[in-house]
């Protein structure tokens, strides 16, 4: 029988990467159009459905909870696994250092609440929900996350320009090895508990060592300007709150995904580092997949 998913959001960087990740293990792809489709209708006889829908931050308020009961009514109809990217903002400031998926969540700021009702909607749901968490992406493309926008604009110029101390541990992930890894969890859905929160370990690197392994060095990045327009930009706003994440220590502890998937290889760092910065090196030459350039 094929397989068969349907992804949320295949215009952003996560839905577009989980499209190449299924697309390469032979299933079949249905891409939804909110602004046409019939959610209900994309997915019946769907086996799983990609929870790619991640509008901009100052709307998450207004829209999160809306798009969340419309995956869980389509995907109770169809009876689908829904696969839930997750991140650290459920776990605030005074988390511990490692994050693992026992790990209390106890954000107390809007974006962390909003996470911790989302997620926990899903938990709630009886929908079998996979959730891989991990930290921020390093993408193949200029996808306006925080390495290809800030971090790496400037490494063609011999420098990054880093949003907190150049020294402090950070968790990371490698968009197509995340990817990789989610289509492997979503062929042994069958195997695993109604809700599945485990952690994706990729990379524990601090603004010196991705410098370093650039061959370039590391600067600051100037938070004045976001500090300013706060006041009439809400973006500025979401984005200063979730600033203590560039000073808080952290890393993820991936040892539940390790025995669910012992056999899963990760793309050696300096490689992934090198792809992600790749987009600000040479614009015209953006790394799309593993191994493959266009």
């Amino acid at each position: 029988m094929p397989r068969t998913v349907l992804i949320l959001g295949t215009s952003g960087r996560f839905g577009r990467n989980m499209a190449v990740a299924f697309e390469r293990e032979g299933w079949q792809l249905r891409r939804f159009d909110r602004t046409r489709g019939d959610l209900a209708q994309a997915a019946d006889g769907v086996d799983v459905i990609v929870h790619g829908w991640n509008p901009p931050y100052q709307r998450w308020a207004k829209e999160l909870p809306d798009l969340n009961r419309r995956v869980i009514k389509a995907a109770r109809r169809s009876g689908a696994t829904v696969l839930l990217a997750g991140n650290v903002y459920v776990y605030g400031p005074n988390a511990p250092e490692v994050f693992s998926p026992d790990t209390p969540h106890r954000a107390d700021n809007l974006m962390g609440r909003l996470r911790i009702d989302m997620e926990q909607a899903f938990r709630d749901s009886g929908v079998q929900t996979i959730l891989l968490r991990a930290g921020d992406f390093l993408d193949t493309r200029a996808s306006g996350n925080w390495f290809d926008m800030i971090i790496s604009k400037p490494v063609a110029k011999g420098h990054i320009d880093y949003p907190g101390p150049v020294d402090i541990p950070h968790a990371w992930a490698y968009l197509p090895d995340y990817c990789r890894a989610f289509v492997a969890l979503a062929e042994q859905r069958n195997t695993l508990p109604r809700f599945t929160s485990v952690n994706f370990e990729g990379y524990t690197l601090s603004g010196r060592e991705i410098a370093r392994s650039l061959g370039v060095r590391a600067g600051r990045f100037n938070w004045l300007p976001l500090q300013l327009l706060s006041p009439v930009w809400p973006m500025a706003r979401r984005l200063l709150e979730m600033r203590y994440l560039w000073h808080k220590p952290h890393r993820m502890d991936g040892r539940a995904l390790r025995e669910i998937l012992p056999d899963f290889v990760p793309t050696p760092v300096e490689e992934a580092l090198r792809r992600a910065a790749s987009v600000n090196i040479d614009p015209d030459k953006t790394v799309v997949g593993a191994g493959a350039t266009v």
